[in-house]
């Protein structure tokens, strides 16, 4: 920025003591992003996270929503946060157990806060905490998603979000490596997230008849994300084509 003075310059370098200790920052945050992986799997905790238990568990955890309801909603968004921040498998489940609990509106308004918390947790630590592991892990494809997001962030995003050829945790992480603004970043999630979240959340609601996820996501709806994803490129795509005349 012009006129910085020399002092200031000399003080955006970090210092010595400085480097040791973010350094050892993200040496913390990388051991509790791997113990909770790994107990995830050691403790197989990722049989909970299956239609088949969701199933099993239906009567105990309507029985508990029922007696507990406000500590039922705090646990469910709780766990959602906990499972999108750490990029764990099972956000599908969730969703579905949303609905089946809270019903679909109330579900879908659960799981929103829940995902778009957690998303915003895992975009903070990839920015700030993991930029060196994700560009390490995922170089090769953050090429085409920078050149999006330099020329129209939020339509960009909303096209991420509502497409579900692009993994929800991927797109977590190298957003963060973006340089779309942390409220740009919560608001293009919060209401890209809208359809699917409400599309399982009321699949919820007929539980019984669900033997499998792929009959939710059928390709009829997938079609209908994907349509919705390109019209959310709308306004990108204008710009480039239409560019405003100086």
């Amino acid at each position: 920025m012009q006129g910085v003075t020399m002092t200031e310059s000399r003080g955006s370098v970090p210092s010595s003591s400085q480097a040791p200790s973010s350094a050892r920052g993200k040496i913390i945050v990388a051991l509790v992003f791997a113990a909770a992986l790994g107990a995830f799997f050691y403790f197989d905790l990722g049989r909970f996270l299956s239609l088949d238990a969701l199933k099993e568990n239906r009567d105990n955890l309507l029985a508990f929503t029922g007696t507990h309801y406000g500590a039922a909603v705090g646990l469910f968004i709780a766990t959602y946060i906990l499972q999108t921040a750490f990029s764990l498998p099972g956000g599908a489940i969730m969703t579905l157990a949303g609905g089946f609990l809270f019903g679909a509106v109330l579900g879908t308004v659960f799981v929103n806060v829940g995902a778009t918390t957690g998303a915003t947790l895992a975009f903070l630590a990839a920015r700030y905490l993991l930029r060196d592991w994700v560009e390490k892990k995922f170089g090769d494809r953050l090429g085409p998603i920078q050149a999006g997001f330099a020329k129209n962030a939020f339509s960009y995003l909303m096209t991420l979000r509502l497409i579900p050829a692009f993994p929800f945790f991927l797109v977590n992480l190298v957003s963060g490596l973006t340089r779309v603004t942390l409220g740009t970043y919560m608001l293009a999630t919060a209401i890209g997230i809208i359809p699917g979240s409400f599309v399982y959340a009321y699949a919820g609601r007929q539980l019984g008849t669900i033997n499998s996820l792929k009959e939710i996501a059928s390709p009829q709806v997938l079609l209908a994300f994907t349509l919705l994803g390109l019209l959310a490129l709308l306004p990108a795509l204008y710009k480039k084509f239409f560019p405003a005349k100086t």
